[in-house]
């Protein structure tokens, strides 16, 4: 019988940045009792000779997404995809299927999907290292460590995500989060304090704090604790390290927020606050707040507080019922609000939510064309609203090099995966390095170390 020290695992990670961490935690579960986690990109390198193939791997771990209808079809293909290759055909290796996906789906995935030899939904991840040793029928460990902490991650780079809750209750009729994630519920300042001590002690130079909804972390803790405080701690904590926060709802967006960030030079000039419409209406039928006329106010507040700062923000296009005059009017807000990054979606009708069942549903042609003309127009507004950083001395974290050379790194006006990045001139992984802007190219910047 072989123990998990001998056994190899490996992780193909689907969905957004909350599964990143999900399995940078399972990971090191599994390496803290004795697994040997094989990173992907070994895989591929595998190819040419080098590393370990997917043939000598005990385990795949295929973490998923099922937030969207079109996230669960990309998801099944490539669980099928793992489930075709010859070892796993042969049994040599276990496949096994994580997060979102078992933990929407339950009992009915499990008995329709037959390929996959263990299912862990996020409810259970932290136990990870105990269901692969029960799959292989492996000894387990005397000193079982205590799941509720998370061991230290195994690679670690300049910019890491901290999770500092999960779970939602905002149930918007058109999402399916809270059946996924269950209800909302903050981790301690402590556990957050900690992790984020370990990244930094390991060189992470920037902190990324995620969740479903982090502008209400602190309400179910007692004593009460808020978001505002949170960063305002943790800034203080660790001077030199950037902290950027993502997922703010609009209301939650609030002058005390506001003057923390002004405050604390190492919070990043940075806010992600999903709209999703500005009709007051539908906003009301996606049972969420807020109208054109208070989205306004609210910019306006931040601009006031800020000479330079970037934002960020999502919208639903085609949620039923959404008339021509209503998304037009859409359209007229987002050339008015020069926001720097849109996220445009067009709605998906998900099983079990509210809004599938709305009448005046829209038809896909609809949809798509809408989609289009609404990022066509975000493209063109987000190019004229981050020119004005041409000429601007601005830090830059310096993340990596291009296969030809190029160096290429995020300043604070951009956030990782999905702003683009900066390209300069010089520099070192790690380091954060001033740099003069000259010039903006879509959603890239280029620009040389100031001198």
């Amino acid at each position: 019988m072989q123990g998990a020290s001998q056994k190899r695992v490996s992780f193909i990670t689907l969905g957004c940045a909350k599964n990143e961490v999900d399995s940078a935690h399972m990971a090191a579960r599994l390496a803290q009792a004795g697994y040997k986690v094989v990173d992907q990109e070994l895989l591929e390198e595998a190819e040419d000779g080098n590393g370990c193939t997917t043939e000598a791997l005990d385990a795949i771990i295929v973490n998923t997404c099922s937030f969207l209808r079109e996230a669960i079809e990309e998801n099944l293909d490539v669980i099928f995809d793992v489930a075709s290759l010859p070892s796993v055909e042969s049994g040599r290796t276990k496949l096994v299927v994580s997060g979102c996906l078992p933990a929407r789906f339950g009992e009915e995935l499990i008995e329709e999907l037959t390929e996959p030899d263990l299912f862990v939904p996020c409810a259970e991840e932290n136990s990870i290292a105990m269901k692969l040793d029960e799959l292989f029928d492996a000894p387990m460990p005397e000193d079982v460590c205590d799941i509720s902490a998370n061991p230290p991650r195994l690679n670690a780079g300049p910019s890491e995500y901290v999770k500092i809750s999960d779970g939602c209750n905002r149930f918007c009729s058109f999402c399916a989060i809270p059946f996924i994630r269950g209800r909302y519920h903050s981790f301690s300042y402590e556990a957050i304090h900690a992790e984020i001590a370990q990244l930094v002690r390991q060189g992470t130079q920037e902190i990324v704090l995620i969740a479903q909804d982090t502008g209400i972390w602190g309400s179910d803790l007692e004593p009460k604790c808020s978001l505002a405080w949170l960063l305002d701690s943790l800034a203080s904590a660790f001077p030199t390290t950037w902290f950027r926060v993502l997922y703010i709802q609009p209301e939650h967006v609030d002058e005390e927020l506001l003057d923390v960030m002004v405050v604390h030079e190492n919070i990043c000039n940075y806010l992600d606050i999903p709209l999703q419409h500005v009709d007051a209406d539908l906003l009301k039928a996606m049972n969420r707040r807020g109208s054109r006329e208070e989205f306004q106010e609210l910019l306006a507040l931040i601009h006031s507080k800020f000479p330079l700062i970037a934002l960020r923000t999502t919208f639903i296009v085609g949620f039923p019922g959404e008339t021509d005059e209503q998304f037009e009017a859409l359209c007229d807000f987002v050339s008015e609000a020069d926001f720097d990054y849109v996220g445009v979606f067009a709605y998906s009708p998900e099983e079990g939510t509210k809004s599938a069942v709305l009448p005046d549903q829209i038809d896909e042609e609809t949809k798509l064309e809408r989609l289009r003309t609404l990022r066509d127009l975000a493209d063109s507004v987000s190019q004229t609203s981050l020119a004005r950083f041409i000429g601007k001395e601005v830090d830059v974290l310096v993340l990596g090099q291009e296969e030809d050379g190029a160096l290429f790194g995020r300043s604070a006006y951009q956030a990782p995966d999905v702003d683009g990045v900066t390209f300069i001139d010089e520099g070192k992984v790690g380091e954060v390095v001033p740099i003069v802007i000259e010039d903006v190219l879509y959603y890239e910047m280029e620009g040389s170390r100031a001198r």
